[in-house]
Parts: C-alpha cells; sequence; structure tokens
C-alpha cells in the first residue's frame, strides 16, 4: 500500500534495528554484571523489599511473580543472548508476527529489569531505550517494508530528545543564555572520558561557539526532519554529528548512541546511497492486513499519550526525563538544565587500624569509572553504564542522594563483599577486609598544563573535610 510502505527506508531500518540490538545487548548484559550489589536479595537496595511495598500496578515486572537472585541473572542473560539474536538479523529470517514477538520480548525483559531498579534505573536513557524498544516492534522485518507511520514516530520521539533538552537548557541554567555553559561542563560532568580534559581545556571563545551550535542542534534542527528528502536527511546528519562530538567528550551510557539510531531512521537509502555503497534495495511484499492494523493502533496510542509529554515540553516547569505511565511507552527527555561550576568528588578509604587516630594510614578505594587518583586518565565506558560511579556524582553534589545506599555500600566494604568489589577498579584490602572505613569529601578540577608538565597529573584536588566519618561494623548508619 503506497500510503502505509516506505520501501527507501529498507536501510535506515536494518541500521536502526542492528544498533538497537547492540544496545539492548549491553544494557542486559550490565544488568547482568552489577545487579547483585545493588538490587539483589543481599544488595544495597534489594528488590525482594522493593517488591514488598510497591504494588505490581506502579512497577508491573515479571519478578512480582517471582524473584531469587539465579532467576533475575537467568533473565539477564537470556536478555542478552536475544539481543545478539536479533543484532545478527534473526529477526529477519523468521516470520513477521515472530520478528514482532521477539522486540517484544526484548522489551518486556528489560522493563521488568527498570521497574525494580529503583534509584540505580532512574536515567532517563533507561527510558529511552524502552520506548525505542517498544517502536522497534511495529517496524516489522525482511518481509515487510518499514511502515512509513512508525518512521514518523521515530522521528517524533527524536524530536522530543533533542528538543526537549534544549529547552531544558535555554529555561534553565543562564550560563546556556549567554553561552558560557561550557567552561564548566566538560570539567564537571557525571563521568568524563578521555578526551574530557582537552575540550575543557579548549579557548573559551570555541566554549562559546559550542554552545551557539548545541542550540541551533537541539532549538532548531529538529524541525527539519519533518520536512522532505533530503533535508530531512541533512538534518539527521547533523543530529548524528553533533552526538559523535558528545561521545568524543563524555561517558553518557548509551544516550547518544540511541540518538544516533533515531536519527538514522530519517535518512532514506538514496542520500545513503550517495555516501555509502548501498547493495539493490531487497524486494518487499506489502504488509498484511493485520500489521497495518496493528501499527495503525500503535499510531493512536502514541498520539494519545503523547498529550502529557507536549504539556510537559509548553510548560515553563518542565520536567526532565520523565515518564508518565509505567510502562515508559511515550516519555519527555532533557538534561543538564542546571551547570555544576565546580566539581565535588567522594574518596573512600579504608584502614585496618582497630581505633583510627591522627597517625592512622588510610588507604584509598578506586573506583572503575568516576575520578580518584589524579594521575589516572578517565576511560572511555559509554555505551557502558557504571551505575555506582554516577550515583556517587549525585552524592557528591548532595547527601540525598546517597541516604538510601551509601550506607550499606560502606557497610559491604568492612565485609569484602564479593559482588560490591567487582564494581570498583581497585580493592586496598584483598585478603582482610579493613576494620574502618570512611568518605572524604574533595574539590576537584583539570590540572593545567603547566601542573601536567610538571607533576604528570590529569586533576588537582583539594580535601574539604570528611563526608562520613570512620565506621565499623558495630557502626549504626542513619
Amino acid at each position: 500500500m503506497q500510503w502505509f510502505d516506505a520501501p527507501g527506508y529498507w536501510f535506515a531500518r536494518e541500521v536502526f534495528q542492528r544498533g538497537l540490538a547492540v544496545v539492548y545487548l549491553v544494557a542486559f548484559a550490565g544488568a547482568g554484571r552489577q545487579f547483585r550489589a545493588l538490587i539483589g536479595a543481599s544488595g544495597m537496595l534489594p528488590v525482594p523489599r522493593f517488591l514488598a511495598r510497591v504494588p505490581v500496578r506502579q512497577s508491573p515486572s515479571i519478578f512480582h511473580l517471582y524473584y531469587s537472585d539465579r532467576f533475575f541473572a537467568v533473565l539477564a542473560w537470556f536478555g542478552a543472548a536475544l539481543a545478539v539474536a536479533l543484532a545478527a538479523g534473526v529477526g529477519d529470517r523468521v516470520p513477521l508476527w515472530a520478528a514482532m514477538l521477539l522486540w517484544l520480548l526484548a522489551w518486556a525483559l528489560y522493563l521488568s529489569i527498570v521497574n525494580v531498579g529503583q534509584v540505580w534505573y532512574a536515567f532517563g536513557w533507561e527510558s529511552l531505550l524502552l520506548e525505542t524498544g517498544f517502536l522497534a516492534v511495529f517496524l516489522g522485518n525482511d518481509r515487510t517494508a518499514p511502515p512509513i507511520l512508525v518512521l514518523w514516530l521515530a522521528r517524533w520521539l527524536l524530536f522530543r530528545v533533542e528538543f526537549g533538552a534544549g529547552l531544558v537548557k535555554l529555561r534553565g541554567d543562564p550560563c546556556w543564555r549567554d553561552l558560557t555553559c561550557l567552561y564548566y561542563h566538560h570539567e564537571t560532568q557525571p563521568m568524563p572520558g578521555p578526551l574530557s580534559r582537552l575540550f575543557h581545556l579548549l579557548p573559551r571563545p570555541v566554549h562559546r561557539v559550542e554552545v551557539a551550535a548545541n542550540h541551533v542542534a537541539q532549538l532548531v534542527v529538529p524541525f527539519a526532519l519533518f520536512t522532505p528528502q533530503p533535508i530531512a536527511s541533512a538534518a539527521a546528519g547533523v543530529i548524528v554529528v553533533t552526538q559523535l562530538w558528545l561521545i568524543l567528550s563524555g561517558n553518557f551510557a548509551w544516550l547518544n548512541w540511541l540518538t544516533i539510531l533515531l536519527a538514522a531512521t530519517a535518512i532514506d537509502a538514496r542520500t545513503a546511497g550517495t555516501a555509502l555503497p548501498l547493495p539493490a534495495r531487497p524486494d518487499m511484499p506489502g504488509a498484511p492486513p493485520w500489521f497495518i492494523a496493528a501499527v495503525l493502533a500503535f499510531t493512536v496510542m502514541v498520539v494519545v499519550l503523547s498529550y502529557r509529554p507536549i504539556r510537559n515540553l509548553a510548560s515553563s516547569h518542565q520536567r526532565m526525563n520523565a515518564s508518565f505511565d509505567h510502562y515508559h511507552l511515550v516519555n519527555t527527555y532533557g538534561a543538564f538544565g542546571r551547570i555544576e561550576r565546580t566539581r565535588f568528588e567522594l574518596v573512600v578509604e579504608g584502614t585496618r587500624d582497630p581505633d583510627p587516630g591522627d597517625g592512622t594510614r588510610w588507604q584509598e578505594y578506586e573506583f572503575k569509572g568516576k575520578p580518584g587518583d589524579p594521575h589516572r586518565i578517565p576511560r572511555q565506558w559509554a555505551p557502558w553504564h557504571l551505575r555506582l560511579d554516577w550515583m556517587m556524582w549525585f552524592a557528591a553534589i548532595a547527601p540525598a542522594y546517597a541516604r538510601p545506599w551509601l550506607g550499606p555500600f560502606l557497610q559491604r566494604l568492612l565485609t569484602n563483599d564479593p559482588p560490591t568489589l567487582r564494581l570498583l577498579r581497585h580493592n586496598p584490602f584483598p585478603d582482610t577486609p579493613p576494620t574502618h572505613v570512611r568518605v572524604r569529601h574533595y574539590l576537584y578540577r583539570f590540572s593545567t598544563r603547566k601542573e601536567f608538565r610538571r607533576d604528570h597529573t590529569r586533576w588537582h584536588r583539594v580535601p574539604l573535610g570528611e563526608y562520613v566519618p570512620p565506621i565499623s561494623l558495630a557502626t549504626r548508619i542513619r
């Protein structure tokens, strides 16, 4: 059906679905590797305790039927295996209805994890993965041409991601309006990458150009996604370039990669063929009536559920990264409406001294991603998400972020809890656990070029005092 099918976007669908499967793989594998310490039965915020107080209607999840750490692990690694299969193209080798069920299963499994993940899964890219994943259910496979309605819904999602982020900035911190936010952001972002210091040391006029270009990319370019080709493809290309710039400058899990995949759905094969040697377009039969009905129903649902996100975009009290339904089907996005001017870090230390005092020797725990040792260069972790490291950044800004989980985290360090230690880069007490641990508050900044040449340090830090005083297993933490 000419009004329904969009065969010119076959390559866009291929890139989108294979790439989305890889993101699912990263998400499921990350859950499987990190959940025991964070939300396992003996974790910092145990799932069973959460399920006992939150009804299924508020957190739809398979785990309301049954939970054990082994079952969670099986579900996470099964989801990873399913993602590998989808990335390998299994969805194109089965009937259309079966491909839809495979994508629906991946979405349902990850929804079950997110809805019991508590603060560890309260990030905007979780909702974005779920909304994008549900959209993929209705894109079809090689048995039919991509539905034009679903491609437009992908552009609508991309528009909300970009325009929502732009509005949050424009309405938020004044530094976005006077073009000075990037004087600070590369240094104070949650988890800098290996190139973040170089970005930070760029001349200030370049930072102002960066901010101005960001405003254009997020507040102007998204409208061009709804124009005819090749303008829409050019707009998508601009978004891809800006997202690659963000990937180079920091670690934001899979947010930027999902945004790139959504932008790919707006690039038709004719435009892509001018830059890539694409094969001939495959033959794709027309969509069966039942599939057309399913896509129409999905489209109506998204239109209805878009009311609250649209109202949020129009509101002067715009919320960032908010879900308006427990299935994360149509959400609102945006980040960094406020930029930190200084970087605070928490440094966790331990000792075997039974009675710590002024002469006590404290040894630091090293985290995998967040800044610690001033000599260590930050690593590129994205699209992998280090959940504990991210929450440590929030905790350094305000203790309220740490109240539910920091005490349990420290208690587990005092017992050398294996799942917790696997979240860290270095444990200074590999044989015998410490008798006491403490948390110190520091002010960090990137070293200048002169300091780097002299001291070979990436960071300069100044102690601000104790964040958590020395505690032992006998200490009661409130």
